[in-house]
This record gives C-alpha cells, structure tokens and sequence, in this order.
C-alpha cells in the first residue's frame, strides 16, 4: 500500500480508491466516495446514528451467532433490534495504519450489543478485518452501481506473527457487507452471511445518517 493520504490534499485519504482502482471508485456516488475518501485524523472519530431496518436469521445462522459471542459477538444474534437505534463509529488506527470501527446495535431489553473490529490495509487483497481472538477476514473491495461492498474472500487465524488460512469447508460462508447511498446524507448498511449448505445464514440492515446531518 502507498502512502495513506494525499501530500497534495491532507484532508483527503485514497486507501479505499487505491483498492478500487479509478474505474471503480468514479462509480460510486460522490457521497460514498467522500466517506471513504475523507481523512480521519489520529485520536478523532466519526459517528453515525441510525437504525436497524431489518434482520433475518435462519436457524444455523442462530447456532453461529451464539457460538461466536464466545469470540466477542462479531455477527447480529438478536432478532429485537429491529426497529432499535444504531450507531457506528470509525477511528483511525495511528499505530496500525488501519481503522477501528465500533458498531452498536439497541435491542428491546438489556444492553445494546457492541461490535468491535479493526479494518487494516494489508494482505494479499489488500484489506483485513480483525475480529479479536485472533481470528481475520481477507476482503475484496467491489463498487456496484450505487454501492460499495465488501466481500470476504477467505478467513484466517492469526498468532505471534504466524497466519493460517482456514480451508473453505471450515469457514461460516460468503460474508458480504455493502454501503449504499440513498441520497440526502442517508446510506443503507447491508450484511448478508451466505453458507453453500445452509442458505443465507444472517442478514440485517440499517439506515445511517452522515455525522452532521439531521434525521
């Protein structure tokens, strides 16, 4: 990866475009590319609030959701929060030249679930995504019509500088995570976790506003 940010634009970060390639990132809509294309300095954050639209879940999906919260609850286990508040907050990695990103989604009783993970600029696809236990998502970055996704190209366990990719028949199935504008500072969150046996295994939506616009 190339330098993170422009020296002719410090306030603009082209990681995201460089993954892309120009064809690709002049598809999205001036608004996705201004999320990802802004800089976050050091130490600061960006907010957005929304709320969760949809969720489906299968009953594999259920079984994987519950086992992974023995990992820190990195997918959606309760069917309540549609209908709740969201909120997700970005803030760069200084040392790890990456990003932190905290997801917080309510549900109808007792504390909201959190979901921590940090996105790196590494790998041989170029992004990364760090659940915690050691455990990582090879992304591949795609731009479709008015939306940019991420899509997991395959899963690995790291330690003490060792990497072991997971074998396909060892990984939950085809994660895909998209952004898509809907004008107006408004985006749609999209999950899907797709398995070859099971179907669709988890999927949720929500909409988020940009930080500084109103609801």
């Amino acid at each position: 990866m190339t330098s993170r940010f422009d020296p002719h634009n410090p306030q603009k970060d082209t990681r995201f475009s460089t993954l892309l390639g120009p064809e690709m990132w002049h598809q999205l809509p001036p608004a996705i590319q201004q999320r990802f294309g802004k800089r976050v300095r050091g130490g600061a954050s960006v907010a957005y609030q929304g709320v969760v639209t949809d969720m489906q879940m299968n009953w594999a999906g259920w079984l994987l959701s519950q086992a992974a919260r023995l990992v820190g609850g990195p997918l959606p286990y309760d069917m309540s929060c549609v209908g709740q508040p969201a909120i997700v907050v970005v803030t760069e990695d200084i040392a790890g030249e990456g990003q932190f990103w905290i997801r917080q989604y309510g549900r109808q009783s007792g504390f909201p679930q959190m979901v921590h993970s940090s996105k790196r600029f590494a790998g041989p696809t170029g992004l990364e995504e760090y659940i915690g236990y050691g455990i990582g998502i090879a992304l591949r970055t795609e731009a479709l019509d008015d939306a940019l996704f991420f899509k997991s190209d395959h899963y690995f366990l790291s330690f003490r500088g060792l990497r072991m990719r997971l074998p396909r028949w060892m990984s939950p199935g085809a994660l895909t995570i998209g952004q898509h504008d809907l004008g107006g500072g408004r985006f749609r969150f999209s999950l899907r976790l797709t398995n070859r046996l099971f179907g669709m295994l988890i999927g949720q939506d929500a909409v988020f506003q940009d930080a500084g616009g109103s609801s």
